[in-house]
């Protein structure tokens, strides 16, 4: 099912099981199911390496910022709102807004064969912005308590970067541990353009 954003200049896809995605007056609602996550442990231990989860993605051209405030309806460990890059098969990121796994924290999962899993910083609440930039072959993460002053959170690259620009961009919700969550993303923008300075909270 293909979804149009006022906000976004590309349209959305739903990919994996169904996240009964919603928007309404600039508000874009997804569900993630019980036990619903993309992780692929480096251990081999816990979740399952064909897992999925509902994503809503298309594809941008050029540069870009994605930005959204996600709220989460915590209930269980590891439930997440999550912004979400996916080049490949076994090449794909996630921000998240997670419970890590009572506290609610700005994590990321670089995913090249394997995924990584890394806490960046605690949030007070539900709530907090996301944004995910793009140039050529390179990614950066940022984060946000207020939609104004960013936390740089990661910089990376997940191939090429002709595989980078073809990348698919956009949303996803998790609940791999509990019986699902319900993730709302408000305050969408997009900016057609890589962030002047990745580390000046701008």
């Amino acid at each position: 099912m293909d979804v149009e954003l006022p906000e976004l200049p590309f349209l959305l896809r739903t990919y994996g099981p169904d996240g009964h995605w919603f928007y309404e007056d600039g508000v874009l609602t997804g569900w993630a199911g019980a036990r619903q996550d993309r992780f692929v442990s480096p251990t081999g231990e816990a979740l399952d390496p064909a897992s999925d989860a509902p994503r809503l993605l298309g594809a941008p051209e050029g540069d870009f910022q994605l930005i959204a405030r996600v709220t989460v309806g915590f209930g269980a460990a590891f439930d997440a709102g999550v912004l979400y890059v996916h080049v490949g098969d076994r090449a794909w990121a996630k921000l998240c807004l997670e419970n890590s796994p009572d506290v609610p924290t700005v994590c990321t999962v670089v995913t090249r064969g394997h995924s990584d899993d890394a806490n960046s910083f605690t949030v007070e609440g539900s709530s907090v912005w996301l944004r995910i930039s793009r140039t050529g072959r390179a990614l950066a993460f940022h984060a946000s308590r207020d939609g104004k002053k960013w936390v740089f959170v990661r910089l990376f690259t997940l191939g090429t970067e002709k595989e980078t620009e073809n990348a698919l961009v956009g949303f996803m919700t998790q609940s791999p541990m509990g019986e699902g969550c319900v993730v709302t993303y408000d305050h969408i923008e997009f900016r057609p353009d890589w962030p002047a300075d990745l580390r000046d909270g701008s």
